[in-house]
């Protein structure tokens, strides 16, 4: 299924914004098996703290009850990803992994080297998050190195997606984001039905769908934090059809058994035949950290400064400026962004801003700040013939890499010890 309008992660409006949590597991114990390899207490400790924390949840012992077996299974795919890359002699560098973390530290704002440091003060292991970079990209390799196991896009398929798409214009589309939690065999049936659940309440309870899709969805869109784009209705399974025309804007479903596992839906909007051009912004942020139990005085005078940064920044370069002088960490270029893309209440805060224009002050994922628009930019979102074959050969990808895992997880021995 072609999804063409995929979310940007914008990681710099909060998708690491990570907050100390207490222990949760005692000791170096063993929790897991995976072949040869064992998964000890204190990782699963490491990696319930950045997802709790990434995913905007509540710090507590029923939470981290309740996702402990889903991140554990996380866990064990990331040992079968490794194993299988060494087994191949595929290898990760220092550099690659060097890359990756400064590409996580320019995103989020941070200077060189502040992850790292970042992630310790706030009693988080950067081992962790070391560990599930290398997983990765050692298994984006693996992946491509066996493509020749996957076919090649023909002419005749691109053609039909393009007929698809501009038979479509006419359409009302839904712009939908999914997690899919797979069933690989009878036996787990009870168990993700229950993780299905836990995450639907966790959702409901305020965690942040996009983070949770990344760390726990099973489906090709996890990387774009479960955005499948604006689809047609006519576009998607027949069972998942029917939940989201009886959805309105903003509701989640909950977790429906549908094909190989559970689904959890997420109805972001909802859009009339022949819309509107498609809008992309070129956005710059300066944002005051402020925690969530802040007294009243503290907000305010938050407010207070982007209030007056709001009136005195006049162009992109000098709001820039001013935010690398009054909070370096949270604030900067934050790169050219879909409107569509942006979540519904940060979308109507810069939809009427023209070019240079900076919003009021806005409540943002860790504080308050104020947004500018540096430009503007519309297009008819049609996608060239180029962006239909690399879409249609990345999903290609997709799908072979999830085949791929689920094969070794059948053929893999794997002691979960209670």
């Amino acid at each position: 299924m072609i999804r063409f309008m995929r979310s940007l992660a914008l990681a710099s409006l909060g998708y690491l914004m990570l907050t100390a949590s207490p222990a949760f597991a005692e000791g170096a114990g063993i929790v897991a098996v995976v072949n040869d390899e064992a998964i000890s207490a204190s990782d699963l400790e490491a990696r319930l703290r950045i997802v709790i924390a990434s995913s905007n949840m509540e710090d507590t012992r029923e939470t981290r009850q309740h996702l402990a077996p889903q991140v554990l299974r996380g866990l064990v795919d990331e040992k079968l990803e490794l194993q299988e890359a060494r087994r191949l002699n595929i290898k990760v560098s220092d550099q690659e992994i060097e890359e990756s973390m400064a590409h996580i530290e320019e995103q989020n704002h941070l200077a060189k080297g502040g992850l790292g440091n970042f992630l310790k003060a706030k009693g988080i292991d950067p081992a962790s998050l070391t560990e599930q970079t290398t997983a990765g990209i050692a298994w984006g390799r693996v992946v491509r190195q066996r493509a020749f196991e996957v076919s090649p896009v023909s002419d005749e398929e691109i053609d039909a997606t393009i007929a698809q798409i501009e038979a479509g214009s006419a359409q009302p589309q839904n712009r939908i984001a999914e997690i899919f939690l797979a069933v690989d065999n009878p036996q787990q049936e009870d168990e993700i039905r229950r993780s299905a659940d836990r995450l639907f309440e966790q959702l409901h309870a305020g965690a942040a769908f996009s983070s949770v899709a990344r760390q726990f969805s099973k489906s090709p869109t996890a990387a774009v934090g479960g955005d499948m784009g604006w689809v047609l209705t006519s576009e998607l399974p027949a069972a998942v059809a029917r939940i989201v025309q009886d959805m309105k804007p903003g509701q989640l479903s909950p977790p429906a058994r549908i094909g190989g596992g559970y689904y959890i839906l997420w109805l972001i909007d909802r859009r009339a035949p022949g819309g509107a051009p498609e809008v992309e912004l070129s956005l710059a942020q300066i944002m005051f950290p402020l925690a969530p139990n802040a007294p009243e005085s503290e907000r305010q005078a938050q407010i207070a400064r982007a209030t007056k940064i709001q009136k005195e920044a006049k162009s992109c370069g000098e709001f820039l400026k001013t935010g690398r002088a009054v909070a370096p960490q949270t604030s900067g270029d934050l790169g050219r962004v879909k409107l569509s893309d942006l979540p519904a209440d940060l979308r109507q805060v810069v939809a009427p801003l023209a070019a240079t224009e900076i919003s009021a002050p806005v409540p943002l994922h860790g504080g308050i700040g104020v947004l500018m628009v540096c430009a503007r930019h519309e297009s008819n979102g049609a996608p060239s013939r180029d962006q239909v074959m690399d879409t249609l050969a990345r999903e290609r990808m997709d799908s072979f890499a999830q085949r791929y895992l689920r094969d070794l997880r059948r053929t893999a021995f794997v002691d979960v010890r209670g």
